[in-house]
């Protein structure tokens, strides 16, 4: 059945939540009980990339629009065209949208820039944000990436993606009489052992390397930046970087699927679905979806957190978050989404009705509803959930908030590409792209 299908139990639910946004014109009361709706003749023009939850959210807005009387477009493009989109839209001073994601990898840029308004004023007002909506209740670790140097909040998170490991298939693991691999060298010997068994290749992650590789050069003792956020010189061509991406590229080359840097989030999404790949070092956000109904390893899929490397374990940890850009004509209207759409009764929702697992708000994480979502074949992902989380508050992620990360980010896409793909050795790779990402810095004006 539909979600819209189930309409009286489910506007009864979320009117709780857009209520709540309402009291922002109507203090104290529900919209509907005056029969007016504070938003019509509103268009608020919103986009986010195509993330689970924003695709979920495509499902609920059109309840937003009955209760506020909004009229709400909303875009959910792939995360490379999304990015590209908005960064040209708001390095031009557009006015085109009323609530954009904050992307992380973005943060220093889109934030430091002044394209997007400080949230702070909105959440101090209790004319604004009802006292029922509780943003001390978001993860600390969520908000903290989304602030300025002088504690100033600019967007709401509204995922925790947490860098840990699946494997699809783990009956062949059990066959070859091993078990999910916690060490670097741990996986390479687990994939010798698996690859192509059943026909199945054994290694996917998705082709975005500035995340999927990062925690393995990390883990081997090297870094993209010398010392973020104070000294932004790359060093991505250290003798410990290249160790890494070669590491890295083998196990992509050795034991991946033909074809194996062209595979998007989405695409190893479907593969690993469908048992056409096995293990995957991945976003928790894609990785659970092994075990939806649809899925054909439902009952055989296991998880791990993020292996560890000789020099430790550093699992990516990503935030994004709803913000409101300085252009927008609507950023009262815009603050109302951004409350209804983050509103407590929407996210259960979203857990209850759709398993939605990544969620910012700490009393709904620790919800039965929640943990029962997030135990996934019998495994508690809770605990890799949160562990994961608390490593990232290490500091280890610094370089990724880095205004000018977007450009490094590229070249080792291209570096990790050239070297699995055997074009180019590992040293050539990563020496050309820390000579590209010179060039790129200092063209930003970085000073190395």
């Amino acid at each position: 059945m539909s979600m819209l299908g189930r309409w009286p139990r489910r506007r009864q639910l979320l009117q709780t939540g857009v209520a709540a946004a309402g009291s922002l014109l109507l203090p104290g009361r529900a919209p509907a009980q005056g029969g007016a709706r504070p938003l019509s003749g509103t268009t608020l023009n919103i986009a986010c990339w195509s993330s689970p939850y924003a695709k979920l959210l495509t499902e609920y807005v059109p309840q937003f629009e009955e209760v506020t009387g909004a009229k709400v477009n909303y875009d959910t493009p792939s995360f490379p065209i999304y990015n590209q989109r908005v960064d040209v839209e708001l390095s031009t001073g557009g006015s085109s949208y009323d609530v954009l994601n904050v992307t992380f990898i973005y943060i220093g840029r889109w934030v430091g820039a002044g394209w997007f308004v400080p949230l702070d004023p909105y959440l101090k007002d209790p004319q604004k944000t009802p006292g029922d909506w509780e943003p001390d209740d978001f993860l600390p670790g969520a908000t903290a990436a989304f602030k300025d140097p002088s504690g100033k909040l600019y967007a709401i998170p509204w995922t925790a993606d947490i860098y840990m490991a699946g494997a699809a298939r783990y009956d062949l693991f059990e066959k070859a009489s091993i078990t999910m691999p916690d060490t670097f060298d741990g996986v390479a010997e687990a994939m010798k052992a698996v690859h192509m068994k059943d026909g199945v290749p054994a290694f996917l992650p998705e082709n975005h390397y500035g995340w999927s590789f990062i925690p393995w050069l990390q883990g081997f003792g090297a870094n993209v930046f010398r010392d973020p956020p104070e000294d932004l010189t790359p060093v991505l061509d250290t003798p410990e970087a290249i160790t890494a991406a070669d590491f890295f590229a083998r196990l992509l080359r050795d034991y991946g699927p033909d074809g194996v840097i062209s595979y998007t989030y989405d695409q190893v999404v479907a593969t690993l679905k469908a048992g056409r790949a096995n293990y995957s070092p991945n976003g928790q956000i894609f990785l659970v979806q092994m075990g939806a109904k649809d899925s054909k390893v439902a009952n055989t899929c296991n998880f791990s957190m993020c292996p560890t490397g000789p020099k430790g374990r550093f699992p990516g940890v990503a935030t994004h978050g709803w913000g409101i850009p300085t252009g927008s004509k609507n950023k009262d209207a815009a603050w109302q989404f951004i409350t209804w759409a983050l509103s407590k009764p929407v996210i259960r929702q979203m857990v209850i009705e759709r398993g939605y697992s990544s969620i910012t708000r700490r009393s709904l994480i620790d919800s039965p509803e929640f943990r029962g979502k997030l135990t996934v074949n019998g495994h508690d992902l809770v605990k890799i959930y949160l562990d994961t989380i608390a490593l990232g508050a290490g500091g280890y992620m610094k370089y990724r908030t880095i205004y000018v990360y977007p450009q490094v980010d590229k070249q080792i896409d291209i570096a990790i590409q050239n070297i699995a793909s055997g074009q180019m050795s590992a040293s050539a790779a990563m020496h050309q792209a820390q000579q590209n990402s010179l060039a790129e810095l200092k063209r930003a004006g970085i000073k190395l």
